[in-house]
């Protein structure tokens, strides 16, 4: 390819180091307190180098999503997350990856966090992230439902938005409690426990009540 020289080469190495550093940076500082300079220092750039790869602390941030996004199907064969019951595994097993790579997870908890703040970078990221895999985890559970003889499109609604919720929930708390939380076997229990509320719901939980 004409673009494929060793500066263009060297361009890119630069820039997933840049994206690397960054995830350190931002995950342990915020995306607030965590600076361009910090970022910069850790890679033996100027604040203007960095500047010339990113062209913004902005843009950067969003490229640090990103490259957690690529980083989660990097060794799938389509590069993008499968459907069905599949799906559901795809899940456990970033779960587990997300146990071996805590700088990612911690940058992805809190620029997340913040994004809820008013004219956050992440704001639009984060709204478009959830809604896109609310829609892929639904669409795996209808598939699920159809083989089991299930139609609860309400359940499968709040399924959805729980297994998200409950991925991300653990995460904070394996931060917080590393020693204490088994990320990887925590996430797994979970997912199951809200897939097999689906297809094979229980009792309600007033039932449970003791007169």
């Amino acid at each position: 390819m004409a673009n494929d020289t060793p500066r263009t080469r060297a361009a890119q190495h630069k820039r997933i180091e840049i994206l690397k550093a960054a995830v350190e940076i931002f995950g342990s500082k915020g995306s607030t307190n965590g600076t361009l300079a910090d970022v910069a220092e850790q890679v033996g750039l100027t604040h203007a180098g960095v500047l010339h790869h990113f062209g913004s602390k902005q843009r950067l941030l969003l490229e640090v999503l990103a490259y957690r996004d690529q980083a989660d199907v990097a060794e799938l064969a389509e590069q993008h997350i499968p459907g069905g019951l599949d799906l559901f595994l795809h899940l456990v097993r970033t779960a587990y990856a997300n146990a071996r790579r805590p700088g990612i997870v911690q940058a992805y908890t809190v620029l997340s966090s913040e994004s809820v703040t008013d004219g956050h970078p992440g704001r639009e990221y984060f709204e478009d992230r959830y809604t896109i895999l609310r829609g892929d985890v639904s669409e795996a559970f209808g598939l699920l439902c159809a083989s089991e003889g299930v139609t609860d499109a309400d359940a499968v609604a709040a399924a959805s938005a729980s297994i998200l919720a409950v991925m991300d929930g653990l995460q904070l708390q394996w931060l917080l409690h590393p020693e204490v939380i088994d990320l990887g076997a925590t996430s797994e229990f979970a997912i199951r426990a809200i897939v097999n509320g689906v297809l094979r719901p229980g009792p309600a939980l007033e039932s449970y009540r003791r007169p």
